[in-house]
């Protein structure tokens, strides 16, 4: 029997023809279909109250934790930046409590973009509110190009399990205006980008199997296939009892 991943959805509101307004559970289609081609079956967690983290978790075998909005800097102490984007706390506490939960039982995250940001909020790291306010920025960390496109490389650590996956190099899409200052306690940095942002998390403890990319994989699929490598490095994770 194939892996269950539960997918962290948000809310989208869609306007119909008619005018009418609904909300929607959404999370992008691209990223389960990398999960599904990777070996495992995803399904959609609906943004739900914190209270009913425990439930999902119980009945899935990992969590993928996808990208959306802005963190909340209120969850690190700070004041919000004169250029934070759209926040959500909803989903902030929602998605806080899943982590909780699947770090208590051990099941294997990945976070992709927000996700990589906010698991390391969860564990007492802080964020950049926007890149403009990192002293050695040098590279276009919001892309122009469509995300199909890889845009800057990264340096991977070598001792890693996305080294495994992907080397000691890669080229990788870039659309993010917040990104990780200071590191939580849990984690390690195993990528950076060329001027030293860093581009991916791991948890320092190895069998928590917890990893995450401030990049977009599940959208270079078509374009770089390698790219796939990081889906199936982490369905291998899931696979190790």
């Amino acid at each position: 029997m194939k892996p269950i991943v539960g997918v962290s959805g948000y809310v989208m509101t869609k306007v119909s023809n008619n005018l009418l307004n609904f909300d929607m559970n959404i999370v992008p289609k691209e990223l389960t279909d990398a999960l599904k081609k990777a070996g495992v079956t995803p399904i959609v967690l609906p943004l739900s109250k914190a209270e009913e983290a425990k439930e999902y978790i119980d009945q899935i075998d990992a969590l993928v934790l996808a990208g959306g909005e802005d963190v909340d800097p209120l969850l690190f102490y700070e004041e919000p930046h004169p250029k934070i984007g759209e926040i959500e706390p909803e989903r902030d506490d929602f998605e806080l409590a899943l982590i909780e939960e699947a770090w208590k039982q051990k099941k294997p995250i990945f976070g992709i973009c927000r996700g990589l940001q906010l698991l390391n909020v969860a564990s007492k790291g802080t964020l950049y509110q926007d890149v403009s306010s990192y002293e050695k920025l040098e590279v276009n960390h919001i892309q122009k190009t469509p995300w199909k496109h890889a845009t800057h490389s990264i340096l991977i650590e070598e001792n890693s399990w996305l080294s495994e996956a992907l080397g000691t190099e890669q080229v990788v899409n870039s659309y993010h205006h917040q990104a990780i200052k200071d590191i939580g306690d849990a984690f390690r940095p195993v990528a950076w980008s060329k001027d030293g942002l860093i581009e991916a998390i791991e948890s320092i403890d190895r069998n928590q199997k917890v990893m995450a990319v401030q990049w977009h994989p599940e959208l270079l699929v078509k374009t770089i296939p390698e790219t796939m490598k990081v889906f199936k490095q982490f369905v291998d994770l899931i696979n190790i009892k």
